[in-house]
């Protein structure tokens, strides 16, 4: 066998062993969802299925049947040209496809129409397939400008992060970063973007601002435009990007609860009555009735006199008798002072012979004379 046919049958048996693995690969796989419809044409009060796949695992998405759109230029108007009180949410499964019935609705806007199925939450993505709702009128789509074409090239992001002053009830602020592409003829000079911004189901408010710059046909550029919010502002929201007229990106944003505020009423509840009951009291203690010098000294309140107080002893049995306290003296009447003491002191008195000490007396020149004592006899003089 030459070389030639050696290596021709090496191609086909390769190709026979890849060939499953290539035709297991389900369609969208590369990163590009896609969505497709039992039948491309019903009435009002109809259904159809809607399927797709190559979408993101377990992702909430939104079906819509949307009026004056096409595939190639997108909803033109947005969501406010699709019929969005008979949309239904559906989530992807593990292999991120889906299938689901789509009741049928006329969309505020006339015709061409398609089924327009996007992501709720996550990274932005999107897919139209094209669809005719029977009775429906019809009107041709609005023609693309000659000169340029913008179109965003990579996933929208909002930078910025939320300060002190955010959590005490500052309006948040962030700023909206995506780069875009021209994919017209011509250039694109200082092009006016609207942002908006929505809250639950509520149509978002959109704010025209216009970026300084021109775009070449073929060049790309990224741009950051400013969005925010009122003060206390709060949950989930969606930042829609528009340009002429087209929504050209959407991203989440979730804001969280100005938790400050919160705690600063918790604590204006608490501080406010103290401050009320505390000025209450200083007012009280003021016009309170304050005693007089040289009055009683009894409890508040009590004018009268104030009566002694009583004590009662009563006696402890098997305790041993208590002693009686001594008598007073009184201030006017002193042992000195007493004329029967002065009288016994005025006494004669013999003399008696020294003692061993040379003390005058028995006991001494400080030995009290007792009153009991026996009166010693006086010798007579001569007569």
């Amino acid at each position: 066998m030459s070389g030639r046919a050696r290596a021709a049958a090496l191609v086909a048996v390769l190709a026979l062993v890849l060939l499953p693995w290539t035709g297991a690969v389900p369609a969208g796989a590369a990163g590009r969802p896609s969505v497709e419809v039992s039948t491309s044409q019903a009435g009002t009060g109809g259904s159809v299925t809607v399927s797709g796949s190559g979408w993101r695992a377990h992702a909430l998405l939104m079906m819509l049947v949307c009026g004056q759109s096409s595939p190639s230029q997108g909803v033109i108007g947005g969501t406010n040209s699709c019929a969005n009180a008979q949309g239904r949410a559906v989530t992807t499964d593990a292999k991120g496809g889906f299938s689901k019935k789509l009741p049928v609705a006329e969309p505020p806007v006339p015709c061409p129409c398609v089924i327009h199925v996007a992501t709720v939450t996550g990274a932005t993505a999107s897919a139209d397939a094209v669809f005719h709702v029977a009775g429906h009128a019809v009107k041709p789509l609005p023609a693309e400008p000659a000169a340029g074409r913008l179109s965003v090239l990579t996933e929208t992001r909002l930078d910025g992060s939320s300060g002190l002053l955010t959590w005490f009830g500052a309006p948040p602020s962030r700023r909206l970063v995506f780069t875009v592409g021209n994919a017209g003829s011509g250039p694109v000079r200082n092009p006016v973007f609207q942002v908006g911004v929505a809250h639950g189901v509520f149509a978002p408010q959109w704010d025209d601002q216009e970026w300084r710059g021109t775009l070449a046909p073929g060049g790309k550029a990224e741009i950051g435009l400013p969005v925010g919010l009122s003060a206390g502002a709060h949950g989930d929201y969606t930042v829609s990007l528009r340009y002429a007229g087209r929504t050209l990106a959407e991203q989440p944003w979730g804001v969280g609860r100005p938790w400050g505020v919160t705690l600063f009423w918790v604590l204006l509840c608490v501080v406010v009555p103290a401050a009320v009951f505390r000025a209450g009291m200083a007012v009280v203690d003021r016009l309170r009735p304050r005693r007089r010098p040289g009055r009683s000294t009894g409890p508040a309140g009590h004018r009268g006199p104030r009566l002694p107080e009583l004590t009662l002893r009563l006696p402890r049995f098997g305790a041993a008798p208590e002693k009686a306290p001594p008598a007073p003296t009184l201030p006017w009447f002193t042992p000195e002072s007493d004329p029967g003491a002065a009288g016994r002191l005025s006494a004669p008195h013999h003399d008696h012979p020294a003692g061993p000490t040379g003390a005058t007396g028995p006991t001494g020149p400080t030995a009290p004379t007792s009153p009991t004592s026996p009166t010693a006899p006086t010798r007579k003089g001569p007569t």
